[in-house]
C-alpha cells in the first residue's frame, strides 16, 4: 500500500546494508564528536557506493528511487541523508542541470564516486533567501579568458556550506556575473565599467589532491551545530581566484571568448527563476526526509505508550498511555498527518518526474513549484512539531539519548529553515496562487491542483445555510464536504487577500501592502497544503481494495480533514460551520482517535522500518507486548543491566 514492489527491495537492500555491519551505525548519536560523527557518516557513505547503490546516477535517470533512498537514508540518520544530498542533488544537480553536456562528461563519474566531493556555495554571511541579492563576484578577464571569483567583503563570505570543512574538492559557486561593457572604449578613454548580469553558478577547485586549500582559496569550519553535526559544513572566502571561462555552467546562459553574453532566455529574471528552478529537486528531497523522520517518531511514541502501563480504576490493572483520551488526542493526529503527507509526497514526486519529462510545460513547472515549497513548508513544520509531542507522550524515557527523539529533532530542526525558510516558501506559494487567480479571468488553463480554483472567476463560494448546521456523522465524513470545506477555505482566502492587495496597494505600494497582508498570506498557502494533501488521501483510500485496509485509511484521511477544520477559526468567522456543527466535529474527533487507537500498532508496522534502523529500545517492534521482553528489556540492557 505505501510501497510498490520495486521501492520494497530498494528499501530491503539498502537496510540489510546497515543489518550487516552494525558498526555504521551509530548508538547515540550525542556521544559523537563531530569529527566522530563526519567519519561515520563517510564511512556510511562509502559502504553504500562499494553495495552498489549509486545515488547520482539514480538521481540523472531514476528519480523516484533517488527520493525513496534518501528517504531511507534519513531514518538511518539524517546527517547522512544530508551528506548524500549535499554530494548527489546539491552539488551534482548543479552540475547536471546547470551545466552542459561538457561539464556532465567531465565530471560525472568522479562526483558519482564521490572522487571528487563538492559543494554548492550559494548561501552568504549576509544574504540566504535573498539568492538575487549575493554578492561574490566573478568577473571576466578576457585577456586570460577566465573568471576572477572574489568575495568583495565579509558579509559575502560563503556560510554554511556542505562538504567544504573537510571533503570538498570543488565547488558551485553562484556569483554575480559580470564581463565588461561591450561598448569598449568613448573618447579613446577605456569605460571602467562592467556589466552585471546577475547571478550565475560556474565551477571553482577547492583543494588540491592532497586536501589542501588552493591558493586564493580560504576554508573554515562552521564548528559545532545544534545537529547534524555529521555534516561538515563549512565557510569559503575567494581572494582573485582564476577559472577557465568554460567553468561556467552555461545553460541558461554564455559567454564567450570576446566576451559576450548570449542566452536563449531573454531577460535576467527569467534566467534567474530557470536557474533556481532546476534546484526544486532539493526540496522534494526534503519532503520525503521529513515523513521518514515523522515516521520513526510517531513509531517510537505509539510502540512506547501502547505498553507504558500508568495508573488505573480501583483494585484493577494499570492502563496503557495510549488508551488516555489526551494522549490519542495528541498522538492520532501525528498518525493521520504522516500518512496524509507520505501520499502527498508520493504525488510530488510523480508531478516532478513529469516535469522533468516534460521540460517545455511551464503551467506544469509553476505547479510543481507551488506543491514543492508549499510541502516543503508544512511538511517539516510539522515533523518538528510531531517531534517535541512523540518526546513529551514518550516522558522521561523519551528524554533519554539512546531513544533518538532529541537528536532527530536537533538534526531536523534546520529542515525548516534551509533549501528555502519555510515563511519565505510559503510566501512563494500565495503569489502562484495570486497568479492562478488572475488567470482565471483569462481563460487560461488549469493544472490539477489549481482547478478549483476556477469557480472564483465567478463568485466568492456562497455557503449552504442548510450544510453549516448538518451534524450527522455521514455528512461529516462525506469525503464531498471534508474536500469542498479545504477548498472553501483556500478560495476564500484568496478571494479576500486579492482584494485586501487590491486595496492597499495604491496607498502602500507593492511591498508593504504584501507585507501588511503577511499573515493573511501564510495562512492561504498553509490551507492550500493541506487541501492537496486531503486530495492525495482520498486518492488512497479510494485505490485501496482490502476493506480493514480501506477503513483504517478512511478513518486517517477523515481525522487529518477534521482535524484540519476544527483546528481553523475560519469556519466558524465565516459561519461556514455553525456551533452545534463544531461542537459534532469535535465528539467525532474523539471516537476516531479512539478508533484509531485499536489499530496504531499495525498502521505503524506498515512504515516497515526494521528494528535496527529503529534502534529505539523504547520503540523496538515487540515493545507493544507490555512485559520486560519488550522495551524495557531493551532498554535496561543500553544502560548495562544484565536481564
Amino acid at each position: 500500500m505505501l510501497e510498490d514492489q520495486g521501492q520494497r527491495e530498494l528499501k530491503r537492500k539498502v537496510f540489510d546494508l546497515f543489518k550487516s555491519s552494525p558498526d555504521l551505525l551509530s548508538g547515540v548519536e550525542e556521544g559523537l564528536t563531530k569529527e566522530e560523527h563526519r567519519a561515520l557518516v563517510r564511512r556510511q557513505l562509502m559502504a553504500i557506493l562499494a553495495a552498489g547503490l549509486n545515488p547520482l546516477d539514480m538521481f540523472a535517470n531514476d528519480l523516484k528511487s533517488y527520493f525513496h533512498v534518501g528517504e531511507c537514508l534519513g531514518q538511518i540518520d539524517l546527517s547522512l541523508m544530508i551528506k548524500s544530498g549535499v554530494q548527489y542533488s546539491l552539488w551534482g544537480g548543479s552540475v547536471i542541470n546547470l551545466g552542459t553536456e561538457s561539464h556532465r562528461k567531465k565530471y560525472f563519474d568522479d562526483i558519482a564516486s564521490f572522487k571528487l566531493p563538492g559543494c554548492f556555495a550559494m548561501t552568504e554571511l549576509k544574504h540566504g533567501s535573498n539568492v538575487a541579492a549575493l554578492q561574490t563576484e566573478a568577473v571576466l578577464d578576457i585577456l586570460t579568458d577566465e573568471w576572477v571569483v572574489h568575495t568583495p567583503d565579509e558579509g559575502a563570505i560563503k556560510w554554511w556550506i556542505g562538504n567544504a570543512a573537510e571533503d570538498g574538492r570543488m565547488a558551485t559557486v553562484f556569483a554575480r556575473l559580470k564581463v565588461p561593457d561591450p561598448s569598449g572604449h568613448k573618447g579613446g578613454v577605456v569605460k571602467p565599467k562592467l556589466v552585471d548580469h546577475g547571478v550565475h553558478a560556474l565551477l571553482v577547485p577547492l583543494r588540491d589532491s592532497q586536501g589542501k586549500a588552493l591558493p586564493g582559496v580560504e576554508i573554515r569550519d562552521c564548528g559545532y551545530k545544534i545537529g547534524l553535526n555529521g555534516v561538515d559544513n563549512g565557510a569559503l572566502r575567494f581572494t582573485h581566484v582564476r577559472v577557465p571561462r568554460v567553468n561556467l555552467l552555461n545553460r541558461f546562459g554564455n559567454v564567450d571568448k570576446a566576451g559576450r553574453y548570449s542566452s536563449a532566455l531573454n531577460s535576467q529574471a527569467r534566467r534567474f527563476a530557470a536557474t533556481l528552478g532546476e534546484l526544486t529537486g532539493g526540496r522534494v528531497g526534503l519532503v520525503g526526509g521529513s515523513v521518514g523522520t515523522a515516521k520513526v517518531a510517531i513509531t517510537i511514541a505509539i510502540r512506547y505508550t501502547a505498553q507504558r502501563q500508568q495508573f488505573g480504576p480501583p483494585d484493577a490493572p494499570e492502563i496503557a498511555v495510549i488508551d488516555y483520551q489526551t494522549t490519542q488526542q495528541r498522538l492520532m493526529p501525528i498518525l493521520a498527518s504522516t500518512f496524509g503527507l507520505h501520499f502527498a509526497k508520493m504525488f510530488l514526486v510523480d508531478r516532478y518526474v513529469d516535469m522533468k519529462r516534460q521540460k517545455t510545460n511551464h503551467r506544469l513547472v509553476e505547479e510543481v513549484h507551488a506543491l514543492s515549497a508549499g510541502l516543503k513548508a508544512y511538511t517539516t513544520s510539522f515533523t518538528q512539531n510531531a517531534l517535541s509531542v512523540c518526546r513529551e507522550s514518550c516522558g522521561g524515557h523519551g528524554y533519554a539519548a539512546v531513544n533518538r527523539l532529541g537528536a532527530m529533532r536537533s538534526d531536523h530542526d534546520i529542515f525548516q529553515t534551509f533549501e528555502g525558510d519555510n515563511t519565505v516558501l510559503l510566501q512563494q506559494v500565495s503569489a502562484l496562487l495570486l497568479k492562478e487567480y488572475r488567470n482565471q479571468f483569462k481563460g487560461a488553463p488549469v493544472t490539477s491542483t489549481f482547478a478549483y480554483l476556477a469557480q472564483l472567476a465567478a463568485s466568492n463560494l456562497p455557503t449552504n445555510p442548510l450544510v453549516t448546521h448538518d451534524t450527522d456523522v455521514r455528512h461529516l465524513r462525506d469525503p464531498a464536504f471534508l474536500s469542498k470545506a479545504l477548498e472553501h477555505r483556500t478560495a476564500h482566502l484568496l478571494f479576500t487577500l486579492a482584494m485586501r492587495l487590491r486595496k492597499h496597494t495604491p496607498k502602500l505600494g507593492a511591498f508593504h501592502a504584501w507585507n501588511k497582508c503577511l499573515n493573511h498570506v501564510l495562512e492561504l498557502a498553509n490551507a492550500y497544503v493541506e487541501s492537496v494533501v486531503h486530495k492525495c488521501f482520498q486518492r488512497a483510500v479510494e485505490g485501496c481494495v482490502e476493506p480493514d485496509c480501506r477503513r483504517a485509511l478512511r478513518a486517517l484521511a477523515d481525522t487529518f480533514a477534521l482535524h484540519a477544520i476544527s483546528s481553523s477559526m475560519l469556519f466558524r468567522n465565516l459561519e461556514y460551520i455553525a456551533p452545534p456543527k463544531a461542537k459534532a466535529i469535535t465528539r467525532l474527533l474523539v471516537d476516531l482517535y479512539a478508533e484509531l487507537r485499536g489499530v496504531s500498532l499495525l498502521l505503524v508496522n506498515a512504515f516497515a522500518i526494521p528494528d535496527h534502523i529503529l534502534r529505539a529500545p523504547i520503540g523496538l517492534l515487540g515493545a507493544g507486548d507490555g512485559g520486560i521482553g519488550g522495551a524495557y528489556k531493551e532498554y535496561l540492557m543500553a544502560a548495562g543491566f544484565e536481564v
